[in-house]
């Protein structure tokens, strides 16, 4: 997909018979640039231009050519009207037929695919970029098979990246305006990255030009999909403002991407194949754990264990297979009962899943919640839903989150052996049920009373899931 910027030669008097006289010289010569860039008009060739020497309708079937696929009244001509589209900010990959994939129909033959942030605007936080751009894959694929996994280091299958003019890959862009971003279709090397001008001013909102709503149709090509001449589509070539909260995709998009992979998959959790011996491990331990509506869900790496609160049964699934666009190594996590939201932790990021679907604009730094710098991790967190209080443990201390007001209590950090005696650092997960407090260390588990504070059993970490001691 390489979009030189070619020279064009012939006179303007060459056209005098397809073309009216109320436009400025600078608006033909931009107009020539429009259709070379997007219409694949190139008076450079020494065959097409022996051809338009002799036919002076070239341009003039070009400029009929972007009309149709605007939906413009076909003149021919540059009118006022097609001159106003070519001069609205737009999408740098050329314009094809409707819903036509990139050529040769080039799609992702692995339905897990990698990407990564490698530079970052200065018009936006940082987390502001990387929540934009992680919905943006998620549009994708809540209607597709596909799942995205960032990363941060090494070579992605998507590289995302902020550029000005000249950036290396033959699409210089053109500053402010025009050309927004572009990117290229699936591939190896430079297929499937995607790039945004810099010369733009990015934003999560309505200022300048929203980064998620760009990053949409970038990615759209980065999958496999041209553009579409559907003005309520996504892929439409030009840039319009829509409210991101409120965003969804056309049919027209949805039609598209589901040719090109299908829809969606059915959650189908995952067994691992030896499950049993597993789960009763005697050395098994936990790293995060919480209830999860009428169900307690055990973390472990990339696994998740799944019980029903009140029955016997146990499964053991990928985590990927539930929340593929979640992180693996989940470090804590909680529910908060009454409003069916549970926060995943890991490092210093949480994420928002509500009745069972991660929520837009996460992953958030815990450091929003209140924690200190020096905090790099949650070990553990539990919510008691009497207190309406989340407790939140980091090696030998504790902080405790006021749910409602959305701050930390004051008087915290405090010692954990302190306040809960017989329970010693470090916990690895915790969570609450039924007036007690669980809290897992390796492969033990503690018992510990609310209401009378001490412990008051001690268990295999595993004793969830009916095994034999």
């Amino acid at each position: 997909m390489k979009f030189l910027l070619l020279i064009l030669v012939l006179q303007v008097t060459t056209f005098d018979t397809a073309l009216p006289l109320n436009y400025t010289e600078a608006e033909y010569t931009d107009a020539k640039t429009y259709l070379t860039l997007f219409y694949n008009l190139n008076e450079t060739d020494s065959y097409q231009t022996k051809k338009m020497k002799l036919d002076t309708n070239v341009l003039e079937e070009k400029i009929q050519e972007m009309q149709k696929f605007f939906g413009l009244k076909v003149t021919g001509q540059l009118d006022r009207p097609t001159l106003q589209v070519m001069k609205t900010p737009r999408c740098g990959v050329p314009d094809v037929h409707h819903f036509s994939t990139m050529r040769q129909r080039l799609v992702w033959k692995n339905h897990f695919i990698t990407y990564r942030i490698t530079n970052y605007t200065p018009d936006m936080r940082r987390q502001e970029v990387d929540d934009a751009i992680q919905k943006a894959f998620q549009v994708w694929s809540d209607v597709t098979p596909l799942r995205f996994r960032k990363i941060y280091a090494g070579e992605a299958d998507i590289m995302i990246s902020f550029a000005y003019g000249d950036h290396g890959d033959f699409n210089p862009f053109d500053g402010r305006d025009g050309i927004l971003a572009h990117a290229f279709g699936p591939g190896s090397g430079r297929g499937g990255d995607a790039h945004f001008d810099e010369a733009e001013t990015w934003s999560a909102n309505s200022r300048g030009r929203n980064l998620f709503l760009v990053a949409v149709h970038e990615l759209g090509h980065s999958l496999g999909l041209g553009h579409s001449n559907d003005r309520k589509a996504i892929m439409f070539p030009n840039y319009g403002y829509l409210d991101p909260r409120t965003f969804r995709l056309s049919a027209d998009d949805i039609r598209g991407i589901q040719f090109l992979y299908g829809g969606p998959a059915k959650p189908q959790p995952t067994s691992h194949p030896d499950s049993t011996s597993v789960s009763c491990d005697p050395n098994l331990s936990f790293d995060a754990v919480t209830k999860v509506g009428d169900k307690i869900f055990f973390f472990k790496d990339r696994f998740f264990w799944s019980k029903p609160l009140e029955e016997p049964n146990v499964r053991v699934s990928l985590i990927s297979s539930l929340w593929p666009t979640l992180p693996l190594g989940i470090q804590a996590a909680y529910e908060t009962e009454a409003r069916n939201e549970v926060y995943l932790f890991k490092d210093d990021k949480y994420w928002l899943v509500s009745n069972l679907k991660p929520q837009p604009n996460y992953p958030k730094s815990i450091y929003s919640l209140g924690f200190p710098q020096h905090v790099k991790r949650i070990d553990a967190a539990l919510f008691n839903p009497f207190l309406y209080k989340t407790y939140f443990f980091v090696d030998n201390q504790y902080w405790r989150y006021d749910e409602r007001k959305k701050v930390m209590d004051p008087g915290y950090p405090q010692l954990i052996t302190r306040h809960f005696p017989g329970v010693r650092p470090k916990i690895d997960a915790a969570f609450y049920f039924k007036g007690h407090y669980y809290f897992f260390q390796g492969s033990k588990q503690l018992q510990y009373d609310v209401q009378l504070h001490r412990v008051t059993k001690r268990l295999k970490s595993n004793s969830w899931f009916g095994c034999e001691e």
